[in-house]
């Protein structure tokens, strides 16, 4: 089994206190934020140290009813490659839906939503994560999300749902115990009961982040310090199990270096208060052990997830996966036909009712759907902020409540980069701001970035191209 030990989600923001932090053993990069042809020289001089980095994605939409992205796998695996990783990992979650399986546009939610524990969103997520396995170099993790919304009608708890996904597909999970206590206070789940079910065994490391709690709601915000509870957890984890790495993540609000040193520490004291656990050897680590590697992955990371403790034979072990890819095929075909579309509807009709304002679903908590769409839409602004930092600071003061409007009428059909070129492009059709010297500038920042030819497959493009002749004659 691959130990990664004591790790922190790496940041740029915070990439010379990681560098300099003692005692840190790796760390985990968003993937989508790291490019394979020019890395960042703080990842590069962390891994000359031998400090292992492993690639964390979030757009993959492994939940999502549609089969995953080509071009999205293939650029998690150049990471995987360029970074000599180990392991990736990404989310049991569906971030977009919409498109062809339901005849509407497609949405983009810019964050992870929760897939409902049921048998149809079960097959659909094997098979999608079979897929991700064949084409990764290196064995794939799946983490536990937090979640504000519950899906009326689920068939099973989330330890029982991640037990299925793990035996069926082999797949090892990342245990985000932070999420864990999240969906305690806005689910009224039990973490205790959560890892009474999980597969222990299938633990590849842990998640630790904190968080903050407004009107009975927790908000998974990891811009805040790791609170006592979430330590409890990850200690009541750490005694049933010894956990192969605890990661603390950190994207927003980054405090002092010594600061973060004391939450690592914190973390460390944890994971020890609740030593003296010992790994279950049960059938889905002999299935993992068995071989999601490729082939040609380099023969370190084979050795690594090799673990003694299982005594299994090897005829069984291939008796057993022969069983379950088996499974998952015949599960692939039923989704094919009308699993996958049903899924589908379901998702897409959540997903408008947060983002275009349609109306939610029967069996939804209405005041909670209002609150995740607030959520979405706050994240959302956050998010163009940090990819286009232009705006603020030439709208000042006006950003946000102008972004948060616009919003409300625009979902996001695209990435955040188009997003933010679209909503620059909407704030100048309708003259604003009104402030002629801040209108020049974006103005000027909206030409600069929209390049000759906007998009064509985008249903703004006539639109852009009508506002670029406008916009050129002024």
């Amino acid at each position: 089994m691959l130990r990664l030990g004591t790790g922190i989600g790496w940041r740029p923001e915070i990439a010379d206190a990681v560098e300099d932090m003692p005692g840190v053993d790796w760390v985990e990069a968003v993937a989508e934020n790291v490019c394979p042809g020019h890395l960042p020289e703080s990842l590069l001089r962390l891994r000359e140290r031998g400090v292992t980095v492993v690639p964390h994605g979030v757009s993959l939409g492994l939940g999502g009813a549609e089969r995953p992205d080509e071009e999205r796998l293939a650029a998690l695996a150049e990471r995987a490659e360029a970074l000599r990783s180990p392991l990736v990992t990404e989310h049991i979650a569906f971030v977009r839906a919409g498109g062809p399986m339901t005849a509407s546009e497609r949405l983009e939610a810019g964050h992870l939503l929760p897939v409902p524990r049921t048998r149809d969103a079960l097959d659909v997520l094997c098979e999608n994560v079979r897929i991700a396995q064949d084409a990764l170099p290196v064995p794939l993790a799946v983490e536990n999300i937090a979640a504000l919304i519950s899906w009326p009608g689920e068939e099973m708890t989330e330890g029982q749902f991640l037990y299925e996904l793990a035996d069926r597909t082999g797949v090892r999970l990342l245990i985000d115990v932070a999420n864990l206590h999240t969906n305690h206070v806005n689910r009224g789940e039990d973490p205790a009961r959560a890892l009474d079910e999980l597969p222990l065994e299938a633990i590849a490391y842990v998640h630790v982040a904190g968080g903050f709690e407004r009107d009975g709601v927790w908000h998974d915000s990891h811009a805040h310090p790791v609170p006592r509870p979430v330590l409890d957890i990850l200690a009541d984890l750490a005694s049933r199990v010894p956990p192969p790495g605890v990661l603390l993540e950190r994207d927003e609000n980054f405090p002092e270096a010594g600061e973060l040193k004391g939450e690592l520490d914190a973390v460390r004291e944890a994971v020890a208060r609740g030593g003296g656990g010992r790994p279950d050897t049960g059938r889905i680590a002999a299935k993992a052990e068995a071989g999601e590697a490729k082939p040609d992955t380099a023969r370190a990371t084979a050795d690594a997830i090799r673990t003694d403790t299982i005594k299994r034979d090897a005829t069984e072990v291939d008796t057993e996966r022969a069983d379950t890819a088996g499974a998952a095929s015949g599960a692939g075909a039923g989704c094919a036909a009308g699993v996958r579309q049903r899924l589908a509807l379901a998702q897409t009709a959540v997903l408008s009712a947060l983002v275009a304002g349609t109306p939610v679903p029967d069996g939804f908590d209405r005041v909670r759907m209002g609150v995740q769409a607030r959520a979405l839409a706050a994240k959302r602004a956050d998010v163009v902020a940090k990819v286009a930092p232009e705006l603020p600071v030439i709208l000042g003061a006006r950003y946000r409540p102008a972004f948060l409007a616009y919003a409300q009428e625009r979902p996001m059909t695209g990435g955040y980069r188009w997003d933010a070129l679209e909503f620059a492009e909407h704030l100048l059709s309708a003259r604003e701001p009104r402030d002629a010297r801040a209108r020049r500038a974006l103005r000027d920042w909206w030409l600069e970035r929209s390049g000759p030819a906007p998009r064509s497959h985008r249903p703004t493009v006539r639109l852009a191209r009508a506002t670029r002749r406008v916009l050129l004659r002024r």
